[in-house]
């Protein structure tokens, strides 16, 4: 039996397919951890192959990816001067395959489909979380908070925040009758329920002022082009004044929600430990994941400070920090740049251009993780959805327009007859 192509990498007719994928991916996001290195090969198994069916698709103006390319094959040299040469390798090449796992998601399914294939997966994690039912200590907190079948709050509350997150957006701009209020409901239900659960203060910050983003991009639909830019460079200047007077108040009112200060719970200090360390090689940095490595002594001073057990699973809660650490300034203005380009190239387009749904969901999404790169590192290791998100929103700025045929007259004079 052959499968048309159509229903493997057209984004208007492979929506079961593609759903499948995306789940499939968040599952394995999710819970490699928990099962192992066979959710990371059923995760390559549902994109890779899909070059062998249309490669010329694929390859279809790539030069629009350059700016992840260079940042990939920078990843991949820094095992020239890393600390831990065979950890940098490896980790190198997941990361440089999960970005072409990415730009094959891209490049085959569309905003509409993401967006379903998310909410399947992002239920069936929160319920498998839910029926674990675990609960995690917090020795700088000293409070208990639940993390499901996670490894920590964060976790759970970042794909809670996406679950909420991908409802609304749905429903708001996708949706197609009124069954999908029914079919979205339990979803919205769950994920905000653990959102709460999960005590996440940076989850629990974030996601109203994505959403409130969100809908003032959905009002600016009804607006001519020229309003739309007097409202976004308003916006924009009143945004810059407002956060720069009153980010700390606010920061302190969100913490003190949660029970927490201004060190943010410890934050602050590890910001510290981290430029310090970053100054020891600020240019290319100690190799890209050769910080973290058993055995080194200042990795194992601050896992013991701040009780960290396993010995794994830590990092400085700031992306930039963080690349700065491992990949100095250069890796630091790459990842910048990515995240930055991404956010402007889908915010752009709805307040300069055309009018898009996608534009306003991936630009809602890249608002979300640029908030949380402030202290997560959500975009900078393989295997997570918060990377899987960001190269699929870059990817998607580049337009790939499908070759059609085109057709010609047909000559429908009958050829003359040998008697005549």
């Amino acid at each position: 039996m052959k499968i048309p192509k159509s229903l493997l990498i057209d984004p208007e007719k492979n929506t079961v397919y593609g759903s499948f994928a995306v789940a499939i991916s968040i599952w394995a996001f999710s819970y490699s951890s928990v099962f192992g290195p066979v959710l990371i090969l059923a995760y390559y198994a549902v994109w890779l192959p899909l070059i062998m069916v249309d490669y010329r698709r694929l390859l279809r103006h790539a030069s629009g990816a350059w700016l992840p390319l260079a940042f990939a094959i920078y990843v991949c040299l820094s095992v020239f001067w890393s600390d831990a040469p065979g950890i940098t390798l490896r980790t190198a090449i997941q990361y440089c395959s999960h970005i072409a796992c990415a730009y094959i998601a891209a490049r085959t399914v569309s905003v509409r489909t993401l967006t379903i294939g998310s909410l399947i997966g992002i239920f069936l994690v929160l319920l498998y979380s839910l029926s674990v039912g675990s609960y995690s200590y917090d020795v700088l907190d000293g409070t208990y908070n639940f993390v499901g079948a996670f490894s920590s709050k964060n976790q759970l509350g970042f794909v809670a925040s996406l679950g909420i997150y991908f409802c609304v957006v749905f429903l708001a701009l996708l949706r197609r009758g009124r069954i999908s209020f029914i079919l979205t409901a339990p979803i919205f239900v769950l994920s905000a329920y653990l959102l709460i659960m999960a005590h996440s203060a940076t989850s629990t910050a974030s996601i109203p002022a994505v959403l409130a983003l969100v809908v003032l991009l959905a009002v600016a639909k009804k607006l001519p082009l020229r309003y739309r830019r007097v409202i976004f460079l308003v916006g924009a200047s009143g945004l810059v004044v407002v956060t720069g007077v009153a980010f700390a108040g606010l920061l302190d009112f969100v913490l003190g929600a949660f029970g927490k200060d201004s060190t943010l719970t410890g934050r602050t200090y590890l910001w510290e430990q981290g430029w310090e360390a970053a100054q020891q090689a600020p240019i290319f940095g100690v190799g890209y994941a050769a910080y973290w490595v058993q055995g080194f002594a200042e990795a194992e001073r601050l896992w013991n400070e701040f009780y960290i057990t396993t010995r794994s699973g830590f990092h400085f809660h700031n992306t930039y920090i963080e690349a700065l650490v491992e990949l100095g300034y250069v890796g630091a203005t790459l990842i910048s740049l990515i995240i930055l380009r991404t956010l402007w190239g889908h915010i752009s387009a709805l307040i300069f251009r055309a009018w898009q749904a996608e534009s306003v969901i991936l630009g809602g999404v890249m608002v979300l993780l640029l908030i949380r790169s402030f202290v997560e590192i959500d975009t900078f290791n393989p295997y997570i959805m918060g990377s899987f998100l960001l190269y699929y929103s870059y990817f998607k700025l580049v337009r790939v327009h499908v070759a059609r045929p085109r057709w010609t007259a047909a000559d429908l004079a009958e050829p003359e007859t040998a008697g005549r």
